[in-house]
């Protein structure tokens, strides 16, 4: 059970159009994440247009996007955030078997060159927080200037995410 109450959406001291605008990201609906930021009018509109470009304006392959924050979430103890990307990571080309396999990827064969050096920076990046000059001079051989900054914002956002969940014990929609 979440740790504070949830925003009542219909409350008159929702600002509409910041409500409008997570809603217009999410396509309709509020997850209850959503209810929880609205709390601070000021972090909800940082947090929805950060997310929102993470998510939804960067170059980086969507299927390398889930499987980080997937990852993130194993890592982190992080169910919500696993429940909410499990089906976004499906429809962009992950299997269920490799969901199934995040958890011991570095043993799994399911994982490509170009997916196992992403899994081991969000490791690095989660884990210990500095990055290995090896580790990152790997990444560099497969992924330009842009998409480096996008994955390592991608990384890290997705950690913030996890950790703001847990802290406040968020629930998942529908348990």
């Amino acid at each position: 059970m979440a740790r504070i109450d949830y925003v009542d959406e219909a409350s008159p001291a929702v600002d509409r159009e910041l409500l409008n605008a997570i809603r217009a990201r999410r396509g309709g609906s509020l997850l209850n994440l959503d209810r929880m930021l609205l709390h601070s009018a000021p972090l909800a509109r940082g947090w929805n247009a950060l997310m929102g470009a993470v998510r939804g304006q960067t170059v980086l392959d969507g299927g390398l996007r889930e499987l980080v924050i997937l990852r993130i979430a194993v890592l982190n103890r992080a169910p919500y955030e696993f429940a909410q990307h499990a089906p976004v990571g499906l429809a962009e080309g992950l299997t269920q078997a490799q969901l199934d396999a995040l958890a011991a990827w570095e043993a799994s064969p399911l994982f490509d060159a170009r997916a196992r050096a992403v899994l081991a920076y969000t490791d690095a990046m989660t884990l210990q927080v500095q990055v290995p000059d090896a580790l990152f001079d790997a990444l560099r051989a497969r992924f330009g200037e842009r998409e480096l900054v996008e994955l390592t914002a991608t990384v890290a956002s997705y950690n913030m995410v996890s950790r703001f969940l847990e802290a406040l014990r968020i629930d998942v929609e529908g348990l």
